[in-house]
């Protein structure tokens, strides 16, 4: 492989400790090789970023191991190198040749000649929101499937109120829930009552079919179970207002961007901080269109082979 960098270093990462591999000398000799294990804690990581400078290096480039490259990458990027995130798959040693020396020795090569991409990782402010985007979904899913489990228990007791109402989580299938939960007897004028108001005009025309369909044969044990799920989705909601609340603050330096993006159809603003979350705002990251698509995971690979073509792994 012919060198085109003088002074680089590769990192192999581990949960507990992260193994470099200087590579350093004339271009068409054979470099100087040094190799040194350091911890992954935060005394030792700074131990490694000053071990590097000292050493010249112009490039740094790791593996994206799990969450173990986290760290490594958030202490070494104040360094005065540029540093390389590698995609694991891309680099992957040759067969018969896995230790934590060789794998070092072997990432710091392929960068010496010029051979790994980089990953995009964006500045660390795009991180905590990517981080908290994420997170939201995740609450969103659970939230869902907190629903659900409610929707069965209420099949279970033979309550049909979902059959009449199609959201059981809006303010009038809440307020029968509520009586549910309560052991209430729900009659004609509750539920007059609860229909009264704008935009229910459809409820009030089906109020006998949801008095019957409420008419269920439920035990103690669907009320505690019932109980548990909702007291769960009201937390859940409390805290998908809160992180929403802190999502506004870290996309505020974005308004302008977001305004763009908002204005695509079937666009709103919450999609417009993830698509934000995970592409950045600086496209000079991504060469060509083609590049940005295939990190957002748009683009389908193709396996080609012998003019056949064949199904490909995601």
């Amino acid at each position: 492989m012919e060198a085109i960098i003088e002074r680089c270093a590769g990192i192999d990462v581990h949960e507990r400790t992260v193994v470099v591999c200087v590579l350093k000398g004339d271009l068409k000799k054979k470099p100087e090789k040094e190799i040194e294990t350091f911890n992954t804690t935060t005394t030792d990581l700074l131990k490694l970023l000053d071990w590097i400078e000292e050493r010249g290096c112009t490039q740094v480039a790791m593996e994206s191991t799990g969450v173990y490259w986290k760290p490594v990458w958030n202490v070494l990027e104040s360094g005065d190198f540029e540093i390389i995130l590698a995609n694991a798959r891309h680099i992957k040693n040759l067969p018969g040749r896995k230790t934590d020396v060789k794998d070092a020795e072997w990432i710091a090569q392929l960068l010496r000649s010029g051979l790994i991409n980089k990953s995009f990782v964006p500045d660390a402010h795009i991180r905590d929101l990517r981080d908290i985007t994420r997170y939201r979904k995740k609450i969103l899913y659970e939230l869902n499937r907190e629903k659900n489990r409610i929707h069965k228990i209420l099949e279970d007791c033979n309550i049909k109120i979902s059959s009449y109402i199609s959201d059981i989580f809006g303010d009038t299938g809440r307020k029968i829930l509520n009586k549910i939960i309560n052991q209430e007897e729900i009659r004609m004028t509750d539920l007059i009552e609860i229909s009264n108001g704008r935009g229910k005009a459809s409820i009030r025309k089906k109020l006998g079919e949801i008095k019957e369909a409420v008419n269920g044969k439920i035990r103690n044990h669907h009320l505690t179970m019932i109980k548990y799920s909702y007291d769960h989705i009201r937390f859940l909601e409390e805290q998908v207002v809160h992180i929403e609340k802190e999502i506004g603050e870290y996309i505020e330096p974005y308004f302008e961007e977001v305004e763009i993006i908002d204005t695509i159809p079937g666009i709103n603003k919450n999609a417009a901080s993830v698509i934000i979350a995970e592409i950045g705002t600086d496209m000079s990251y991504f060469p060509t269109d083609k590049h940005l698509t295939s990190w957002a995971g748009l683009s389908p690979g193709n396996c080609e082979s012998a003019g056949k073509k064949k199904e490909v792994k995601q």
